[in-house]
């Protein structure tokens, strides 16, 4: 029989583990998003240009993964 590597209960890969991270970095911090600078008034602003977004959280990504295989 030939043996399939199992898995730990509650194990996760670092890549699932940084894309977690990299979503609520973005998410709470406005990541990768330009600011309106309205007086007082605090939009969450829109990407200056959508690959310019990806970019960005391509970028978030890298640097979550790696903090995540720091550890």
């Amino acid at each position: 029989m030939d043996e399939v590597p199992s898995m730990i209960a509650g194990s996760r890969r670092n890549e699932d583990i940084a894309l977690d991270l990299m979503k609520f970095v973005a998410m709470t911090t406005g990541y990768g998003r330009t600011t309106s600078s309205g007086a007082g008034f605090g939009g969450t602003g829109a990407a200056a240009k959508p690959e310019e977004y990806a970019s960005h959280l391509l970028e978030l990504y890298g640097k979550c993964l790696h903090a995540v295989a720091k550890k």
